[in-house]
C-alpha cells in the first residue's frame, strides 16, 4: 500500500519572514554542498515572490555564502531578450548577481537570442550535461515559486510538456501566458535534484496550493503536485495568507 504524501510545509507570518526561514535554510545547503563536493549548484527561479529571499540573500546573509564556489541556473525563463523587463536573468542579475561575487563562468543563463526556441532547449540541456559529465544532472537546491494557475517553473496546467518523461529542459508553448514562449527545466530534472524548495505567497495562491498538497497528485491541474524527488527533499515556505486551513 502507498503511504499517504505528507508534505513539508513551512508556514510563516509573511513573505519577509518566510524568506528569511528560506535563506538560513538556502545558506545551509549551499555550506554542505560547497563542503562536500567542492561547489554548489543551485537553480532559481523568476517572479516576485523570490526577490524578497535574493535581497536577503546580497545583503544580511552576503558573508556566509561561499560565492566563489556557487552555480548559478536558472530554472525557466521567458524567450525574451536578456535586457527585456520580463527576464527572469534580468531580474535575478539586478536583485542578486550584481550585489555578490559569483564568478562570471559560474552564471548559466538560459539562452533566448536563438532563432529557434527548441535549438536553445538543447543548447541548454547540453551546457547542464557538461556541467554533470557522466551522471544524470542533479542540482543541489532547485527554487521554485507558483503561479496563482498552479504552474511552476513554466509548467503550465494541460501543458504537453508535463509528460516529458526524457528531456530535462524543454521548450514551451502557452498561449495563456505574455511571452508565450518559453524554457523550462523538466518534471524529470526537478525530481531528480537534492533539495527542492517552494516559495508560495498570497491569498491569490491558496487555492493552487490546496490542490498541489492533497494526497492523490493531480500534474494535470497542479503541476507542483507531481514534484517528489527520487532521492531529495522538498520543502514549501508558505506565508499565512496561502496557506491551507487548519485540519486539511
Amino acid at each position: 500500500m502507498t503511504s499517504p504524501r505528507r508534505p513539508d510545509v513551512r508556514v510563516h507570518p509573511s513573505l519577509e519572514m518566510l524568506s528569511r526561514a528560506a535563506a538560513d535554510s538556502l545558506v545551509g545547503i549551499a555550506q554542505a554542498s560547497v563542503e562536500e563536493r567542492g561547489r554548489f549548484a543551485v537553480a532559481l527561479s523568476g517572479g516576485n515572490i523570490p526577490r524578497t529571499l535574493y535581497r536577503l540573500l546580497a545583503t544580511e546573509c552576503r558573508a556566509v555564502v561561499p560565492w566563489r564556489q556557487v552555480h548559478v541556473f536558472w530554472g525557466d525563463e521567458r524567450y525574451v531578450s536578456p535586457e527585456d523587463p520580463q527576464s527572469n536573468y534580468r531580474m535575478i542579475k539586478e536583485t542578486l548577481l550584481d550585489r555578490v561575487p559569483v564568478p562570471g563562468d559560474h552564471v548559466h543563463p538560459m539562452p533566448t537570442l536563438l532563432p529557434e526556441i527548441e535549438e536553445a532547449a538543447e543548447a541548454y540541456e547540453q551546457e547542464i550535461m557538461s556541467f554533470f559529465p557522466g551522471q544524470r544532472p542533479r542540482f543541489d537546491l532547485i527554487l521554485l515559486g507558483m503561479g496563482s494557475d498552479g504552474h511552476i517553473a513554466s509548467l503550465f496546467p494541460q501543458n504537453p510538456v508535463l509528460d516529458e518523461q526524457a528531456r530535462i529542459v524543454a521548450a514551451v508553448r502557452e498561449e495563456r501566458t505574455d511571452p508565450p514562449l518559453r524554457l523550462t527545466l523538466t518534471l524529470p530534472a526537478i525530481n531528480h535534484a537534492a533539495n527542492v524548495h517552494f516559495l508560495v505567497a498570497g491569498k491569490d495562491k491558496a487555492a493552487a496550493l490546496e490542490r498541489s498538497l492533497a494526497q492523490k497528485a493531480d500534474p494535470a491541474s497542479a503541476p507542483a503536485s507531481a514534484v517528489s524527488p527520487v532521492d531529495g527533499k522538498v520543502v514549501w515556505w508558505v506565508d499565512e495568507a496561502a496557506a491551507p486551513a487548519p485540519g486539511r
